[in-house]
């Protein structure tokens, strides 16, 4: 995804120096006590030339997401997004999982501020709006959360994508990979299940690297994931982008507990209430 980016408060930096911040030192159990998810701001635009905030909201939208409304303020060309706040991930906590419809509506909304500056559209058959879903948060956590990429493919949208590169192979490796993030952070399913696969369509064409596959062969990659995806999780493939987003930001927002952030939250002393 190098245009249009849908941004989780995103992962700050990375940096040579894994020191505890000082500011994340004082561990916390849980997450924030008393957001409520009503009659607050919790996305925050960014493009055209102005953002909603700056670089001083690194507690709500993450290094990333405050840097990027930074940049943009400042005139320089940053793709648009918007960034889903910490708050929002508080929330999520709060109410068992669930993201209420007021912050629900409150994406939509930015959604379509985002497809009138991009000048494309989520699910077009001619020009096709595709997202990035990103985590992170004030501090650095490399590795540690989920990202998925190419949002917005399906079996139409992904032929409007070959039409306007002129290349069917980009466009349906983009597809095949699109499949197997989301099946892997979205539905949990390993990923060795789809590898299987890819390999199963490598040994039968046989070349022994991925860039090898023509665009039939991705095809065929296209549907064994799919088929991967009904067997492993009991759901097709989700074809509205949507709900693709929603089960999306959903899963990155799960990732903050995954055992592995959690584990470099307790090494680092990063509090667990600062949310992603």
């Amino acid at each position: 995804m190098a245009k249009k980016a849908v941004r989780k408060s995103a992962k700050i930096t990375k940096t040579a120096n894994r020191a505890r911040p000082k500011a994340a030192r004082g561990k916390a159990s849980g997450l924030r006590p008393k957001a409520s998810g009503r009659s607050a701001k919790y996305v925050y635009f960014f493009g055209g030339g102005k953002a909603d905030g700056d670089r001083t909201m690194k507690d709500l939208l993450g290094g990333k997401g405050a840097n990027l409304a930074e940049m943009t303020n400042a005139g320089l060309p940053v793709p648009a997004g918007f960034t889903i706040s910490t708050a929002a991930c508080t929330i999520y906590y709060q109410q068992k999982r669930r993201i209420p419809k007021n912050v629900d509506d409150e994406m939509l909304a930015n959604l379509k501020k985002l497809e009138k500056v991009s000048g494309s559209q989520f699910g077009s058959t001619t020009n096709p709006l595709l997202v990035s879903v990103r985590s992170g948060a004030k501090f650095s956590m490399p590795g540690m959360m989920d990202t998925i990429l190419n949002l917005g493919l399906n079996d139409n949208t992904v032929e409007a994508l070959k039409r306007r590169t002129s290349n069917g192979r980009f466009a349906y490796d983009s597809y095949r990979r699109f499949i197997q993030m989301f099946g892997a952070v979205v539905m949990e399913i390993p990923k060795d299940e789809f590898e299987h696969e890819l390999q199963a369509v490598k040994d039968a064409e046989g070349v022994s690297q991925d860039p090898d596959l023509t665009e039939e062969a991705l095809k065929e990659v296209v549907v064994r994931f799919k088929r991967v995806f009904k067997n492993k999780s009991g759901k097709s493939f989700p074809v509205d982008p949507v709900s693709q987003l929603r089960l999306a930001r959903d899963a990155v927002f799960r990732s903050w507990m995954n055992p592995r952030a959690q584990e470099y939250r307790r090494i680092y002393q990063i509090a667990d209430h600062i949310g992603t």
